[in-house]
C-alpha cells in the first residue's frame, strides 16, 4: 500500500454555515467547495491547508452516520482520510492483516473520489478512510 499524504480530516458539525464562517473569519481559511453526498446523508464543505483538506460534515438526516455520530459523541473529528493509489488493493492488504472493513469495495465520495472506510474497532478507535482518484 502506498499512502501519499493525509487527504483530509473529516469534522462533524451541527451547522455547516456557522462552521464555514468560523473557519473563514477566525482561521482565515477559504471554503472552496460545498457539496451534498445524498447516499451518505451528508453535506460537506472543504478547506485546503497545504496538501491536506479539512472536510466539514453536516448530516442531512438524523439517522445518517454523521447525525448518529453527533448525537453520540457531539461535534468533532469524525475520521482521518489517507490518499492511496489503489483503494481496492489497500483494502485487501489491511484486511489480510486482520483489519475489519466497513466497506469491502470502494464507493463514490465527495469530490468524485473513490472511498472506503476501515472499522474503528480494529484501528485503535479511529475511523480511517482510504481515498483515490481512480
Amino acid at each position: 500500500m502506498e499512502i501519499s499524504h493525509i487527504e483530509h480530516i473529516g469534522i462533524a458539525v451541527k451547522n455547516l454555515e456557522e462552521s464555514i464562517k468560523y473557519y473563514e473569519s477566525i482561521l482565515g481559511l477559504k471554503c472552496y467547495a460545498v457539496e451534498e453526498v445524498a447516499d451518505q446523508k451528508v453535506k460537506t464543505a472543504f478547506f485546503k491547508v497545504g496538501d491536506t483538506k479539512i472536510e466539514l460534515l453536516q448530516s442531512t438526516d438524523a439517522e445518517g452516520p454523521i447525525g448518529k455520530f453527533i448525537e453520540k459523541k457531539g461535534e468533532g473529528i469524525h475520521h482521518l482520510a489517507f490518499a492511496v493509489k489503489d483503494v481496492v488493493g489497500s483494502l485487501k492488504e489491511v484486511e489480510d492483516k486482520g483489519i475489519k472493513l466497513i466497506d469491502k469495495a470502494p464507493r463514490k465520495g465527495a469530490e468524485g473520489l473513490n472511498i472506503a472506510f476501515l472499522h474503528p474497532k480494529s484501528t485503535n478507535g479511529i475511523l480511517i478512510e482510504f481515498c483515490s482518484e481512480k
